[in-house]
């Protein structure tokens, strides 16, 4: 999963669900609702294809916070769907002034603090805020889907749906769903570690505005770029991974999890194109970046790790190339998939059985 670049820490895979909510009308609601989500929902699982649906039509704008490691950032989202074509702004309100536009598949990132503007592309139907994600009947196969509490949040009546791991290779979600299948609240849950688990990152919206109309004007960056150094990517927008051969692979991933994205791309500061590998089960995700190295290998194994936020950074050597993997999953889960990539087609390796089955230690 992409991180968006808000100082040294990454957005999160929490933000990749959370695209509206608080305070919106029900008749807003509805006029952006297909006949076939006019029901109430019963079961758990509908009350996440309705959230799906409805954070996929909207057009809307609103300010919403984001907490993590102790720390709390206010950004404002403005998010449309016209003609078919997605467009977005997220914008941070802390300070650094950092801007992030996206039309169709080109993403460009105003960093005034560092005064730099990097173009980028991005998949068509991916978000700033990272891909929704869809959760079906083999993504719930590995996750314990329930409708765990209704409350009132902010004066709205709302329903605890939880989704929790089966294994301890990902994360879990609490998510607080009002009666028009906006979510209020949004927390990425560890349920591994402390009685109960806690919360790795959070994010709840604190204004929303649905709109019937968003101008154009309203996705033009807030500053001046004169004196800039503009950084682009020549590659085209990753697609998956059908019809290419992957020169690299994972040998092992965690089970449910398969290659969603298989691209080449150019990235800057790399001095040629970079293999961009993306494995997920619908839910999680984790990226691999295999990029030739310019000087020979060091001797002997040489790791570097860091944790980003609620994202995991593994990086090692494998014949003569850097490997880095990146995800909003445990530690070991991002170790155990960046230590098995090799040259070639994939052989997975065969798991043990049973829900907490042990992945190979990093």
């Amino acid at each position: 999963m992409r991180p968006t670049r808000f100082g040294s820490e990454s957005f999160g895979a929490l933000a990749l669900v959370l695209a509206v909510a608080l305070c919106a009308t029900a008749g807003a609601a509805e006029a952006g609702r297909s006949a076939s989500h006019s029901r109430q929902p019963t079961r758990p699982m509908q009350w996440l294809q309705r959230m799906n649906h409805a954070l996929t039509v909207l057009d809307y704008e609103g300010t919403f916070a984001h907490s993590q490691s102790g720390k709390v950032q206010m950004l404002r989202i403005i998010h449309r769907v016209k003609h078919g074509v997605v467009s977005e702004r997220l914008q941070s309100l802390d300070g650094s002034g950092r801007e992030f536009i996206r039309r169709g598949s080109k993403l460009t990132c105003y960093l005034p603090d560092k005064r730099v503007v990097l173009v980028e592309h991005m998949p068509p139907m991916s978000s700033l805020l990272g891909g929704i994600p869809v959760i079906n009947a083999e993504t719930a196969r590995f996750y314990d889907i329930r409708e765990a509490a209704r409350m009132r949040v902010d004066q709205h009546e709302t329903r605890l749906i939880t989704v929790m791991p089966r294994d301890q290779y990902r994360y879990g979600y609490r998510l607080w769903i009002d009666r028009t299948g906006l979510p209020l609240k949004i927390q990425l849950w560890d349920a591994r570690k402390r009685p109960g688990g806690h919360v790795i990152e959070q994010i709840a919206f604190a204004t929303l505005k649905v709109r019937s109309h968003i101008p154009d004007s309203a996705f033009k960056p807030g500053m001046s770029t004169a004196g800039y150094r503009w950084l682009r990517t020549d590659a085209p927008a990753p697609q998956s991974g059908k019809g290419r051969m992957p020169a690299w692979n994972a040998r092992w991933l965690p089970p449910g999890f398969h290659m969603a994205l298989s691209a080449a791309q150019v990235m800057p500061g790399s001095p040629g194109p970079v293999d961009h590998l993306v494995y997920t089960d619908g839910l999680a995700s984790v990226s691999v970046f295999v990029e030739k190295h310019a000087e020979p290998a060091p001797r002997g194994p040489v790791v570097e790790s860091a944790r980003m936020g609620a994202s995991y950074v593994f990086s090692t050597f494998v014949d003569g190339h850097r490997v880095t993997a990146v995800g909003e999953v445990p530690a070991r889960t991002v170790r155990s998939i960046a230590d098995s990539v090799r040259a070639g087609k994939a052989s997975l390796a065969r798991l043990p059985a049973g829900p907490f089955a042990h992945a190979p230690q990093p």
